[in-house]
């Protein structure tokens, strides 16, 4: 088969399409021919040699696909070969093939094209395990998401809505923002021309955020915990804006706020595998419903990895960018 891989760390050229040996089903696992993967911010830092796959994993990056199942290990159940379905995986989704865990295997939802059902796996499980697993976001709560037009922020969006939250984002253009409204997102903010804590002040009555979905981490930490209402929730998931900041313990404690922090891709297999199957149970269905969509930038053949990796660094996309196989 083929697969991109990264010979050396380096700029997008530093992907390479090249012929690699076929993975094999081991106990417990499954084969996936895939179809397409997602670039995931994840897959920009493994490019640049910041961000090793964990033990175990592929080498090849891509942290979700879609495809059909062409050969099922020992100790499998409840899928058969053919069958077409999307995975969570901890790397190697852009190549033709990939073994995954069957805890980590999804169905296609109904009504959602195959090539477009590799956006859904990461920023379905990410959001639901830190929106609603961790942070226990309620209807009539406020949701304040950072980077609202990005594969995670479009997620965010529409299940916060979809469970009756009224929902605040941030992003950089009218563009974006007006993505967002469409989306349903409540309260829009321009982070390059307006300060988020006044915006969400103003807008929830001096309440503030419930939850706060948090991709900058030490950049926006003291001004998130301005931000939260009382009993509020931060979850951060990114460390776009550094990794060290200061934390106003005083400012919690008046608060009565929490502060989580999670990655989703080192986690256990078990630990996986009941965030897939708490996504099965309340985000499929709504998906089968039309009332949450994946939302699809463009797609490129797998082997112009690197040109899809420009435009995620360049960040003047909207969801997700797909990579599709041959």
């Amino acid at each position: 088969m083929h697969a991109i891989t990264i010979p050396e760390p380096g700029g997008p050229e530093a992907l390479v399409w090249d012929e690699v040996p076929d993975p094999v089903a081991g106990e417990g696992e499954v084969l996936v021919e895939v179809v397409a993967s997602a670039v995931n911010r994840a897959d920009v830092l493994q490019r640049q040699g910041f961000y090793n796959p964990p033990p175990g994993a592929s080498p090849y990056p891509g942290l979700e696909c879609s495809g059909r199942i062409a050969a099922i290990g020992p100790g499998v159940s409840g899928w058969t070969v053919g069958d077409e379905v999307c995975a969570l995986l901890a790397g190697g989704g852009y190549a033709q093939k990939v073994v995954v865990p069957a805890g980590q295997l999804l169905p296609v939802p109904e009504g959602v094209d195959l090539v477009q059902a590799a956006a859904l796996p990461e920023v379905a499980c990410t959001v639901w395990s830190n929106v609603f697993m961790i942070s226990h976001l309620r209807p009539g709560e406020t949701l304040l998401v950072h980077g609202g037009s990005s594969g995670i922020g479009t997620m965010a969006i529409q299940l916060a809505k979809a469970v009756g939250a009224k929902v605040a984002v941030t992003a950089g253009t009218k563009e974006k923002l007006e993505r967002c409204a469409e989306l349903g997102a409540d309260i829009l903010i321009n982070y390059r021309e307006q300060d988020f804590v006044a915006e969400v002040e103003e807008a929830t009555g001096g309440a503030g955020a419930d939850v706060i979905l948090d991709n900058m981490g030490a950049k926006y930490l003291d001004r998130n915990v301005r931000t939260l209402a009382i009993n509020g929730r931060l979850a951060i998931i990114g460390l776009q804006g550094g990794a060290k900041g200061e934390l106003n313990i005083g400012a919690l404690l008046h608060k009565r706020a929490a502060v989580t922090a999670t990655s989703l891709r080192a986690r256990p297999v078990e630990e996986k595998t009941a965030i897939v199957a708490a996504v099965r149970e309340h985000v499929w269905p709504l998906l089968a419903a039309g009332r949450v969509r994946p939302v699809v930038d463009r797609e490129l053949p797998m082997a112009q990895a690197a040109e899809a990796h420009r435009v995620v660094e360049e960040s003047g996309h909207i969801g997700k960018v797909l990579l599709v196989a041959p």
